[in-house]
């Protein structure tokens, strides 16, 4: 489970945003990847030499897997799972043939960070790369994932490997959540023409004049629940409602706002395993003068931190701390 969102204000500054909601416990930390910087697929097969520099939120599982993050051009992607969906390409070709690098499904966020400066760049790279599967420490498990990508002109796409080949998709609505597949929640939009943020009017049904019980009518059927389906339909409407903002504060809080209507509190959702699957994190990504905004489960409290100033070219990944940090340092 997870959320995703862009926004963009009135000055043209374009925001991404995600709610982390995961039933296994993480750890992570906000790293910084240097310009140049040179990483070998998990795989074990390929050499990947960064051309920009990011800062990215993830965790050390004998290489830093990254869930989201956004680099020096503005480029921004996060990973959101996608069970039931998810198909991804064998790891070896039988015959050789096939001579796309392949880059593991764990690794598409920091791939991506590293070598594109916008969606353009970031389709076509997809294209020439095999996305395969690889077991992670955390679940023990290749997860199924999807992703959704952004940049500084404010527009997303939203990637997804299936049964039929892979999918790059342009993202109107600035959404994304879980499964179905993202051409489904966009059909199921439809079921969803009669909400409005304006009152339902009184209505006579015979003699009988009919009155809404307060403000808010207009929004009735809006679902409720923590499903992918509900949370992609609360948050688009949520979010094509919400009120213009015009400076990077006002659309910061605007955007933390959207996602605490899908956010799930602890012992609300409980997996078949008997664990709880809650928001870990909530970040919000400044793409236009690249940094992170976050708040977690402990602390709701926003740390903000921008891109760090270059650094020497080819140096070290460098970790600005545990997100966990900011809760005790919050006291």
């Amino acid at each position: 489970m997870c959320t995703a969102i862009t926004l963009q204000n009135t000055q043209g500054a374009a925001f991404f945003g995600r709610t982390m909601d995961f039933s296994y416990p993480l750890d992570p930390e906000l790293y910084v990847m240097p310009r140049g910087f040179q990483w070998t697929n998990l795989l074990r097969t390929h050499q990947i030499r960064n051309r920009y520099r990011y800062m990215g939120i993830g965790q050390d599982l004998s290489s830093v897997i990254f869930a989201d993050g956004v680099n020096e051009a503005g480029f921004a992607a996060a990973a959101l799972y996608f069970p039931g969906y998810a198909d991804y390409d064998s790891a070896k070709t039988d015959d050789g043939a096939d001579t796309r690098v392949p880059v593991a499904a764990l690794e598409i966020v920091r791939f991506l960070l590293g070598l594109c400066a916008s969606l353009d760049q970031a389709a076509s790279l997809l294209r020439t790369v095999r996305i395969t599967g690889v077991e992670d420490s955390v679940t023990g498990t290749v997860a199924p994932l999807h992703w959704m990508i952004a940049d500084a002109s404010g527009n997303s796409m939203v990637i997804e490997k299936t049964a039929d080949g892979l999918h790059i998709l342009d993202n109107p609505v600035g959404v994304l959540t879980n499964s179905p597949d993202f051409p489904w929640h966009l059909t199921n939009l439809r079921s969803y023409l009669n909400l409005s943020p304006t009152q339902t009017k009184s209505q006579d049904w015979g003699p009988v004049n009919l009155t809404p019980f307060g403000q808010g009518a207009g929004a009735w059927g809006l679902p409720g629940d923590y499903t992918p389906p509900s949370r992609f339909v609360r948050t688009a409407f949520q979010k094509t409602h919400a009120a213009a903002t015009e400076g990077t504060p006002e659309t910061i809080n605007a955007g933390f706002h959207i996602l605490e209507g899908v956010s799930i509190p602890k012992g609300i959702v409980l997996t078949d395993r008997g664990t709880m699957d809650y928001t870990q994190y909530t970040a919000f990504m400044d793409l236009s003068q690249p940094g992170y905004y976050f708040r977690t489960y402990d602390n709701s409290r926003t740390t903000a931190v921008k891109l760090p100033d270059e650094n020497e070219p080819g140096a070290s990944i460098v970790s600005l701390g545990k997100l966990s940090s900011a809760d005790r340092d919050s006291g």
